[in-house]
């Protein structure tokens, strides 16, 4: 029977995480009884620098359960990270990972798992509806995965990180080095054999929502930057646009000189060109500082995550 484990990364996740792990131990234990998978099959939740009492409750589950594993980062390196640090510690034939606020159905896991041992290397979990999600944020996701399909990267419509990934891919994924993690652009990037698995989104159970605005954009800015150049290429299309309307413009100007007697020079024509090619020049300059700052990223070649803790029972 196949080992699987499930990765889950946490951060101030005290108010959900007593739920989460009940009922991950649960399906863990009945896939275990039904010889769907190996008893030694485990949960590893992955603290990314928690500030509130994640850790100790992660330290007490270990104790109750030898399902439980726990992996404490030395400082908040962001979700993906985390995620990256629980794949890497995984020795399973396939680990599955799912975030802890129990917004991600756990009862399409057996599914996967089926997928998993039909062959299936990647198995991406899909919401198939977003009703729990506000307008606004359901509205800017649709837009994100449709931008980043415009972009040419490649990623699963309405997946995030749930998803299940063999032996073969964790292993062919830790060939990737790069600083700027996206996870959901890097997995189907790899490629072998792949399915699908559909649920619906639930609210979250208790806690905060982590992905605020801010993040969710940041995680949009670094998915198209670091999979896609179509922004540099954009800039350079603009910049031959501008440069076709100027030349027309040049020659009215030369034909209101020379051949009328209406060359009275406007503020319009004077301000809003200026206005106009510094705008673009301002949003070109920072496009490319976004590649810029992303290539002084890489080149400094710095760990992504520190391990302070490990718990497990032999």
């Amino acid at each position: 029977m196949k080992k699987i484990d499930i990765v889950v990364p946490c951060y101030n996740e005290e108010d959900v995480l007593q739920e989460t792990s009940k009922q991950l131990l649960e399906l863990i234990k009945d896939l275990v009884n039904k010889e769907k998978i190996s008893e030694k099959s485990r949960i590893i939740f992955v603290d990314d620098g928690s500030k509130d009492k994640t850790w100790e409750i992660i330290k007490e589950l270990t104790k109750s359960d030898n399902h439980y594993e726990g992996i404490k980062l030395s400082t908040n390196r962001g979700h993906q990270n985390a995620l990256l640090a629980g794949l890497h510690y995984s020795s399973a034939d396939a680990t599955i990972s799912i975030d802890a606020d129990l917004q991600d159905d756990v009862n399409v896991i057996p599914e996967m798992i089926d997928k998993f041992l039909a062959g299936k290397q990647v198995v991406y979990a899909v919401r198939s509806k977003r009703k729990t999600d506000t307008v606004f944020k359901r509205n800017f996701a649709q837009f994100f995965y449709k931008l980043m399909q415009l972009m040419g990267v490649n990623v699963i419509y309405n997946h995030a990180d749930y998803r299940l990934m063999s032996r073969k891919v964790l292993d062919a994924l830790k060939q990737y080095n790069e600083a700027n993690l996206f996870l959901r652009g890097i997995i189907p990037e790899i490629g072998f054999k792949t399915d699908k698995v559909f649920f619906e989104r639930n609210k979250r159970y208790a806690g905060e929502a982590k992905y605020n605005f801010r993040k969710s954009l940041k995680l949009a800015i670094d998915g198209i930057t670091s999979f896609s150049i179509t922004p540099l290429r954009i800039i350079t299309f603009t910049g031959f646009i501008i440069f076709i309307i100027s030349l027309f413009i040049s020659l009215w100007i030369f034909y209101i000189r020379f051949f009328t007697d209406n060359s009275v020079p406007g503020w319009a024509s004077t301000t809003l060109p200026i206005y106009f090619i510094g705008g673009i020049q301002l949003l070109s300059l920072g496009i490319i500082g976004e590649y810029i700052g992303k290539i002084y990223l890489e080149t400094k070649q710095r760990p992504r995550y520190i391990i302070d803790e490990i718990i497990k029972n032999e």
